[in-house]
C-alpha cells in the first residue's frame, strides 16, 4: 500500500529529555494505525509533531512525499491533516452547525476576508452539514454544544475536524472519559471513517485498539519498540514484557 505520511529519524527534546527519539514510521493510506504505549512513552508528543503543534528537534515529516516538517498547524490542516485533542476542543456557546461552520471556513485560504462570493458561503455550509452527517449529529445541528453529553461533544470535535476535509485524521484518545455506550458509538464512528480516511490513533482502551486498528506501533521511552499487525503485536514477547502484560492474549482482535 502507498504511504501517505512518513516520518524519518524524528526527535523532540525538552531540555535533556528526549520525548521522541529518532522515530521512523510509515503510515499507509486508507489504514487505521494505532500508537500505543505506557504513559510518558511519547505518543502525544509524536502527534503534536505531526500536527505542527511542536517543531521537531531533528528529523523530517513527509506528507504525500512533500516535506512539511516546519509548517505551522494551520498550513498542515489546509494540506489535509486533521487533529483532535485529549481534552474536547469545541466552542461550547455555539451550536453544532456553527462549530462545524467555523471549522469549514478555516480551510479557506481567504478565511479572514469578510467579503466573498456567495458560492464560498455555500461551500462552507455544505461542508459543515456533511461533517455533521458523517459524525452522526445531523439531528443535533441547532443544539448548543455545552448542552450535549460528553460523548456527543467528542463526536462534534471529530465533526469539526471532518469539516476541514482531511485525508489523515490524528486522534488523541478519542474514547477518554467515556462510558461503555458512548465509547461503542465512537468506535462505530471510527470504523465508518476508516472506510474513507487514514486514521492515526492514540488510545489506552486496548479492546478498542484491537477492534479498529490494522497496524499498531508500540512506543516506550520515546522510541519505537515494535510495529506490526494486531496479531503480530499480540504475539510479541518484547511488547508483552514492556507494556501489555500476559493477559493480552485474551484481548479481542
Amino acid at each position: 500500500m502507498t504511504s501517505i505520511l512518513q516520518i524519518k529519524d524524528l526527535s523532540k527534546n525538552f531540555g535533556g529529555l528526549a520525548a521522541v527519539d529518532a522515530v521512523t514510521l510509515n503510515f499507509e493510506e486508507g489504514r487505521v494505525h494505532a500508537i500505543i504505549g505506557p504513559n510518558g512513552a511519547g505518543k502525544t508528543t509524536l502527534i503534536n509533531l505531526l500536527s505542527g503543534d511542536h517543531k521537531p528537534s531533528a528529523g523530517r515529516i513527509l506528507f504525500k512525499g512533500k516535506d512539511i516538517t516546519t509548517k505551522p498547524p494551520e498550513a498542515i490542516s489546509q494540506l489535509g491533516i486533521g487533529r483532535s485533542y485529549q481534552k474536547t476542543n469545541i466552542f461550547p456557546s455555539l451550536s453544532c452547525l456553527q462549530n462545524c461552520w467555523l471549522a469549514a471556513q478555516s480551510r479557506l485560504r481567504s478565511s479572514m476576508r469578510f467579503f466573498r462570493p456567495a458560492e464560498a458561503y455555500d461551500d462552507v455550509r455544505s461542508r459543515a452539514e456533511l461533517a455533521l452527517e458523517m459524525c452522526g449529529l445531523t439531528g443535533r445541528r441547532d443544539t448548543i454544544a455545552s448542552e450535549m453529553s460528553y460523548g456527543e461533544q467528542r463526536q462534534l470535535e471529530i465533526g469539526m475536524m471532518l469539516a476541514t476535509e482531511p485525508e489523515v485524521l490524528l486522534l488523541d484518545e478519542p474514547l477518554a472519559g467515556m462510558g461503555t455506550e458512548e465509547a461503542t458509538q465512537v468506535i462505530s464512528l471510527l470504523r465508518t471513517l476508516a472506510q474513507s480516511h487514514t486514521l492515526i490513533l492514540i488510545e489506552h482502551d486496548m479492546d478498542a485498539v484491537f477492534a479498529v486498528a490494522e497496524m499498531l506501533t508500540v512506543m516506550v521511552n520515546g522510541q519505537v519498540l515494535e510495529t506490526g499487525t494486531p496479531d503480530q503485536i499480540r504475539a510479541s514477547k518484547a511488547v508483552r514484557e514492556a507494556y501489555l502484560g500476559e493477559d493480552m492474549e485474551e484481548m479481542t482482535p
